[in-house]
């Protein structure tokens, strides 16, 4: 079962802006739409796209870091196209679940995909999946990244990257580590990080962050990688310490913090990135809308501040670069599951 999430609506002040919008929008993609359209064999009605609401799925439950970036982002994307975009919550198998019922449904234009790392370009590798990301669907737009801190119990000597890891080596392999659960980001960031510095640790895998910090506090386990909204007031409130975070570039949540390839780890460059997908097939008019109506939401310092003061980091990007990223970060992932042996 899934369950589903509220419509995302615009709101009644945008809404005679976001209709002129919408009509210099269709004016300019006119051409281009129509040939794609006809191509496609798509009624004439079709036209008019967006003529009715959009649906995107993703592939966590409701309330935690992709479903609050999800319906930012609809939200004022659907300001932008001047229709509303449904937030549908289909978690399940690792995220294959939402990614089959995307794939599966007509190439219209208005069923979308939010992508993310742990869904696709690690559960791919781990459980059986009808449909392919990078085979069933075209990339739109690069959204967002949702970066990860390296944090440890106040047990731990360490104060640096340097000395964890000198720690680390000093325990011979008896130190735990917890994560959001086998297969997780959470799980393959530490895994990652084992991989590149030549120490070990025992994985303590969990469901979700919350019994895993409970049990952090609690001294059961040292480390582990949790997001930056889960983090920060457990930092702030000196319950943990965190050494690093885990991004390709600094994270302004947290000016102070070095990423891990920046506190010595080299070729630590993780991002938890995020990105729309819609269906193979969908009309590029469709497609040159969305990705033209993303990109300039994130443009928006409005935007660009409500994602950062909810420890995102914006790194808006085309569909070339969202299919690129894609390619790399399934081959990176599949290599480290399989040199740390990953199971289910």
């Amino acid at each position: 079962m899934h369950s589903l999430g509220f419509l995302v609506s615009p709101s009644a002040s945008a809404s005679s802006t976001s209709t002129t919008r919408r009509g210099a929008l269709r004016s300019l993609l006119a051409p281009a739409a129509a040939g794609a359209l006809a191509a496609a064999g798509l009624p004439a009605w079709a036209n008019a796209y967006p003529a009715r609401p959009l649906k995107t799925v993703i592939s966590f439950p409701p309330a935690g870091a992709t479903d609050i970036l999800a319906r930012l982002v609809a939200h004022k994307v659907g300001e932008k196209i001047g229709q509303s975009i449904m937030v549908e919550n289909r978690p399940g198998a690792g995220g294959t679940l939402g990614l089959d019922a995307v794939a599966r449904a007509p190439a219209d234009g208005y069923s979308l995909y939010l992508a993310a790392v742990t869904n696709q370009m690690i559960a791919g590798h781990l459980y059986p999946t009808k449909a392919d990301l990078q085979r069933d669907f075209v990339p739109v737009a690069l959204i967002a990244n949702a970066p990860h801190l390296l944090i440890v119990n106040n047990e731990v000597p360490a104060k640096t990257m340097a000395e964890f890891v000198t720690w680390l080596r000093s325990k011979s392999g008896t130190v735990n580590f917890a994560s959001q659960g086998t297969g997780t980001l959470s799980h393959l960031e530490s895994e990652l990080l084992l991989q590149r510095t030549g120490t070990q640790a025992v994985h303590v895998p969990y469901k979700g962050s919350a019994m895993a910090v409970t049990d952090m506090l609690s001294g059961a386990v040292s480390f582990m990688f949790d997001s930056v909204a889960a983090s920060l007031p457990l930092i702030q409130a000196g319950k943990v310490r965190a050494l690093a975070v885990a991004s390709s570039t600094a994270v302004p949540a947290v000016p102070n913090l070095p990423t891990v390839m920046q506190a010595g780890v080299s070729g630590y460059d993780v991002d938890n990135w995020f990105g729309i997908y819609a269906p193979k097939g969908t009309p590029q008019a469709a497609v040159d809308l969305l990705a033209k109506a993303t990109a300039e939401v994130l443009k928006e310092k409005s935007t660009i501040d409500e994602l950062i003061a909810k420890g995102y980091v914006v790194t808006p990007g085309d569909g070339a670069k969202l299919a690129a990223l894609t390619q790399a970060d399934h081959r990176r992932w599949g290599e480290v599951i399989k040199t740390a042996k990953v199971s289910l």
